[in-house]
């Protein structure tokens, strides 16, 4: 029965789609975040896939075969999504969410075809006369499904062949790489009537924006090998996605996104802010789709850089600035729009709402410095036109616009009022190479794995450090064997086994696998899916078969470190959110024996003060010597205790929750069993890594007393060194300093008078040119400033001058040059030193009647100064 009251606002909407697949047996999965947890293969989450991808790969399983979700996307500049055209067209955004549905090896296309069918009408109140679908050529099951179940007439639902290029090489034949999971699709399409322009699917004019896709099902059966050709796959999965913007769109009665209740609201409050009364400008709407974009990004971490996501970031950011800035508003403004953003999404994003303070600085600094970047890329034009060029190269105007976010169309004025033209074919043709290099970059990547099709491992790792198993599997040269011999290298797989296989930012165990005179000496251990562990290592003695009796012992000291390292990880990761604030995010961590490398999302160095601050409250929890507790539980379950998860990270529905000391977080790792095992904490190392991204190593244990011992040993012997107690060291240290400085003082005076009476003696080698003083010298043992001093004495004393001083320290050379005040109409002392400074491989520049340069070819200066009379005559 249809809806008397179909949903219509964007939370509605949202909401409904979840609630009609919860009440259909699908675990509601919540959105992940933009910058995809664990997958180096893609900058931005830009699909609701994108977190389902390793269980398609059939590297890891979930407890639930059925899902949906409404996940954040972001495109900028990939594919269907050009950064260009947001604003100016009815469809295209920077971030969007996505709707979907999905089945693994549960059911098929009739059901996945049927509820897309009933919630769109049924629910949603779409008119059946309205949609028509698409299905892949040869899918006659999906073409039947429509016409026969349905009930769409035969003219209403289109074949699509293969259009681009080759076999399954279709609008509607799906494929997540070049090889591995595929298959075909249907796309639902909305008729918006013969008024509009375009054509069906399929048809020379369908670009046009009658017929607008809404939804599409992607049933993967296939596995495609290399040489093109596809076999079945034993459990065929659905994947599902439907734009939420372009069905609200539909649902609301109006042709383009920007006009639906959510971009409405923040259109309005970019009129607030930017005075524009117009609501239909452009500029509106560019600014209403960033602040979603920015504002996402940085609630995930990402903060504005010159590299890789920190780039894309700060060109959002600064488009929607500009388009502020076209439109009068010359002071911050953007920022103000994070406040009007949560009201509007927050409670669909609660992480929205919780960063909402932080978001907006990171805003409001960026905006900051966008005037700063502004004339930064007035600099790079000047000097790049500074030849008097009547073309400036598309590379420079790419460069400008790329890196420093200096707008084209801002180039283009520029250049305009200087009667410059600018190369907009090289500019355009450097753009197009980025977008295929960021299109290539998009696509998802398959490593080889391991060919294992047994059962999964027993892990015991977390109570016991020996196990005895039994081989299941070996793997030599990525090649599954039956037996492994003495000297070569491997990988075994155990039917249970103690060692920690790498994740979550910990190390695999290392350690010995044996069996009678056999020795396998494991140097790590990796997941090869999802719960199988591979342990890789080399055959020291005998040889090893599938189905032998071994027995498996981790290296119990490396162990003990790593867990040391990994347990004070957590408190250290509690203390930086305490010190630094709740927007620390975890973007990265490595644990091993030797220390714990931490780095997180901050947008300063943490200073000596916070360190130290950070160390005193998690040495404090390991004084407490409280027990470590392990508890696994249902996500939910797990959630409502307060744990924290790692933004990023995926979990399943049972996870493990960690209480250490005051933390407690979701966590698989080992660990000590009281906080006072780790022994003692201390901080080595911080600096940054990223832009808004900051690094910490630490140590423990008996890690860091080596370290502070050896601390104490170099103080000591710098005492020793100084002749001083050690408790009096800082008073020697600062007197030794003070001492060193009056000698420095000493000896500049020394040189800056033997230059001088150097200076008095070399007014009588000037050569007069065409009524001016010419004079280039070497001055022995000058520095820059007796270099200067000794300038001014001879400007002095010769009047109309043209003077070039030298100094030479081994192959370094300094170089003066000084034109007199008068003389600057004709001469200018930096044109004067560069050609000098040029001849002895240097560069160099200053004002008009005085300039320095430097140079590191010592054999070429004589023949420089000489060159310096006609250099002057040619120009006087």
């Amino acid at each position: 029965m249809k809806s008397q009251n179909p949903p219509t606002s964007v939370a509605d909407i949202r909401q409904s789609f979840l609630d009609f697949f919860a009440a259909r047996g699908h675990t509601v999965v919540p959105s992940s975040p933009l910058v995809p947890g664990n997958d180096p293969t893609l900058m931005f989450t830009n699909s609701g896939m994108v977190q389902f991808k390793d269980v398609f790969l059939g590297t890891d399983q979930r407890p639930y075969t059925r899902a949906t979700s409404v996940q954040a996307c972001l495109r900028a500049g990939g594919k269907h999504n050009d950064l260009e055209n947001v604003g100016y067209t009815a469809r295209h955004h920077t971030f969007f969410e996505m709707l979907g549905n999905w089945s693994f090896g549960d059911y098929f296309k009739r059901e996945s075809i049927e509820w897309g069918w009933e919630l769109l009408t049924q629910v949603y109140g779409l008119p059946a006369e309205k949609l028509l679908a698409t299905v892949y050529y040869e899918d006659d099951e999906a073409y039947d499904i429509w016409t026969q179940v349905i009930g769409l007439p035969p003219e209403r639902v289109i074949r699509i062949g293969d259009n681009k290029g080759g076999k399954y090489k279709s609008d509607n034949f799906w494929m997540m790489a070049d090889t591995g999971p595929c298959g075909p699709c249907s796309e639902i399409f909305y008729d918006h009537g013969a008024h509009i322009p375009g054509g069906p699917p399929g048809s020379p004019d369908e670009d046009g924006d009658r017929f607008i896709e809404i939804w599409n099902h992607v049933f993967m059966q296939f596995d495609m090998a290399a040489d093109g050709s596809v076999t079945p796959l034993p459990a065929p999965c659905v994947d599902t996605g439907m734009g939420l913007e372009r069905l609200a769109a539909i649902l609301q009665h109006v042709h383009s996104n920007y006009e639906i209740d959510l971009f409405q609201a923040l259109i309005g409050a970019a009129a607030r802010e930017t005075g524009c009364a117009d609501l239909a400008n452009p500029s509106l709407k560019v600014i209403a789709d960033h602040i979603r974009a920015t504002a996402f990004l940085v609630s995930d971490g990402v903060i504005p850089g010159n590299e890789g996501r920190g780039y894309v970031q700060r060109r959002i950011i600064r488009r929607a600035i500009r388009h502020g800035y076209k439109l009068g508003q010359k002071t911050p403004f953007f920022h103000k729009l994070v406040a009007d953003l949560v009201a509007q999404m927050g409670e669909a994003y609660p992480r929205l709402a919780e960063q909402q303070a932080h978001i907006t600085g990171v805003l409001k600094t960026e905006e900051e410095r966008f005037f700063e970047t502004l004339a930064h890329g007035m600099e790079i034009l000047d000097a790049a036109l500074a030849g008097g060029e009547t073309t400036l190269p598309g590379e420079v105007a790419f460069k400008l616009h790329d890196t420093y976010g200096f707008p084209l169309d801002l180039t283009n004025d520029v250049c305009r009022e200087r009667g410059v033209a600018v190369d907009e074919a090289g500019f355009d043709a450097a753009m197009q190479h980025q977008k295929e290099q960021a299109r290539a970059a998009g696509k998802f990547k398959m490593d080889k794995l391991l060919d294992y099709h047994g059962d999964a491992n027993t892990f015991t790792g977390y109570e016991h450090l020996a196990e005895d198993a039994k081989i299941v599997a070996i793997y030599e040269g990525g090649e599954s064997v039956s037996e492994l011999k003495e000297g070569e290298n491997g990988v075994l797989v155990l039917d249970v086994t103690p060692f920690y296989a790498e994740s979550g930012g910990q190390v695999g165990d290392a350690g010995v696998i044996g069996a009678g005179g056999a020795r396998f000496a494991v140097h790590d251990t990796q997941k090869i899916k999802a719960g199988v562990f591979g342990h890789h290592g080399e055959l020291a003695s005998g040889s090893l078969k599938v189905g032998d009796a071994v027995q498996a012992r981790v290296d119990a000291d490396r162990r003990a470190a790593t867990m040391r390292n990994h347990s004070v990880t957590h408190l250290m990761h509690k203390a930086l959110r305490e010190v630094l604030g709740a927007h620390v995010q975890q973007k990265g961590s490595l644990v091993d024996a030797d220390k714990t490398r931490f780095d997180f999302a901050h947008n300063q160095p943490v200073t000596a003060a916070q360190i130290k601050e950070v160390e005193r409250r998690v040495n404090a929890e390991v004084l407490a010597n409280t027990a470590t507790q392990a508890r696994v539980m249902d996500i939910e379950a797990a959630k409502a205790t307060g744990a924290m998860m790692l933004f990023g990270e995926k979990y399943g529905e049972s996870v493990r929750v960690l209480d250490i000391g005051s933390s407690r977080e979701f966590c698989g790792g080992t660990h000590v069993a009281r906080t006072g095992d780790i022994g003692l904490f201390k901080i080595v190392m911080e600096g940054g890594v990223a832009a808004g991204i900051r690094r910490v190593e630490a140590i423990t244990g008996a890690n860091a007393l080596a370290y502070l011992q050896g601390l104490e040993t170099t103080v000591r012997d710098a005492a020793a060194a100084l002749k001083a107690p050690t408790e009096e060291l800082r008073q020697r240290i600062a007197a030794t300093l003070e001492h060193a400085r009056g000698l420095e003082k000493e000896l500049a005076q020394l040189k800056g008078k033997l230059a001088a009476s150097q200076g008095d003696e070399l007014v009588a080698q000037a050569v007069e040119v065409k009524g001016l003083k010419v004079l280039a010298a070497v001055l022995p043992g000058a520095d820059a400033k007796a270099l200067r001093e000794t300038m001014d004495k001879l400007k002095d004393k010769l009047g109309a001058a043209a003077i070039v001083l030298a100094a030479v320290d081994g192959d370094k050379l300094q170089i003066a040059a000084g034109v007199t005040k008068a003389e600057t109409a004709k001469l200018k002392a930096g044109d004067l030193v560069n050609f000098v400074a040029r001849q002895v491989g240097g560069k160099g520049g200053g004002k008009s009647d005085m300039a320095m340069a430097g140079g590191s070819d010592a054999a070429a200066l004589p023949a420089a100064l000489a060159s310096v009379q006609a250099w002057v005559a040619e120009r006087l």
